[in-house]
């Protein structure tokens, strides 16, 4: 006769005794028991994938246009951890806003030709129901998840996407405990070399998402890191990609990587890097398979 203990609950009942605070929930990884909701394997060592581990939210990072970045902590209790990788770490959970709480009014602009898996829930965000609403908030985090994975699995400087679940995105915290990485835009490169160093960062960037048949669509100084993590060395990171444009599928595509070349090369300009942006278009566009 098949035994009628719930197994999973009873180990749970015993891992998850701590009472929660207002700012606490058990860790959402188990929820993401399907291999398109995890980040590429195999996982960082300081991914935390135990049942009992707890998200602490810690503050708000980041308030944009169609979604908010907070900063949380996962980590066992203090007394179950012993100090190994995978027991504790900080990551950035970005929460998207259905589009009636949105505030960016050009989403449509970035999202034609972008394809939705489920028909039903295309032709939903279509006549704009509330389930297309809900659909659509989960389709821009569906994109950057993806889109993540695919630029850090190419080797482009991106934060690794640990999660997806529903509208929320984890993914890496680019930053020591006590300081944000500082945003290029507010940042001065300390030498001409390190100025030279962005530029060639960027530039890869550019080509190598337009290699895999992107642009970024809203790449400037202002969404990439400068990361200060011990031992780093100042490496440059992309963030916030949900609105990148397929160059074939959208129509605007080209304008879009066009842009992205004159704002990242206008700022290099600024501080005394001269580049050319139609020589970095002309490059993506090789990358891409593409010519004008």
């Amino acid at each position: 006769m098949p035994s009628s203990v719930d197994w999973d609950a009873l180990r749970l009942s015993f891992t998850r005794t701590p009472d929660l605070d207002e700012d606490q929930r058990w860790s959402t990884w188990e929820q993401t028991a399907h291999t398109v909701d995890r980040g590429p394997q195999p996982f960082p060592s300081w991914v935390v994938q135990h049942s009992g581990a707890i998200d602490t939210e810690l503050g708000v990072l980041k308030t944009g246009k169609e979604a908010d970045a907070f900063l949380i902590e996962r980590a066992l209790p203090a007394g179950q951890r012993t100090g190994a990788p995978g027991e504790s770490v900080l990551m950035v959970a970005k929460r998207y806003r259905t589009a009636e709480h949105s505030s960016f009014r050009r989403s449509q602009d970035y999202a034609q030709g972008r394809r939705v898996r489920d028909s039903r829930e295309m032709r939903a965000m279509a006549r704009g129901t509330a389930f297309g609403r809900q659909s659509a908030s989960g389709s821009w985090a569906r994109t950057e998840f993806d889109l993540l994975s695919t630029m850090w699995g190419a080797g482009l400087p991106v934060p690794y996407p640990v999660q997806i679940v529903g509208t929320e995105v984890c993914m890496e915290y680019i930053g020591d405990e006590g300081d944000a990485a500082p945003r290029l835009a507010e940042s001065t490169p300390a030498t001409p070399r390190e100025a030279c160093a962005w530029r060639d960062q960027l530039r890869e960037v550019v080509i190598g998402l337009a290699g895999l048949g992107f642009a970024h669509g809203d790449l400037s100084a202002y969404n990439v890191l400068v990361d200060n993590r011990p031992g780093s060395g100042g490496q440059l990171v992309v963030i916030d990609v949900p609105q990148a444009v397929d160059l074939v599928g959208n129509p605007a595509g080209i304008d879009f990587l066009a842009r992205d070349c004159r704002n990242l090369c206008a700022w290099l300009s600024s501080r005394g890097v001269m580049v050319d942006p139609e020589e970095w278009l002309r490059d993506a566009l090789a990358a891409a398979g593409l010519h004008v």
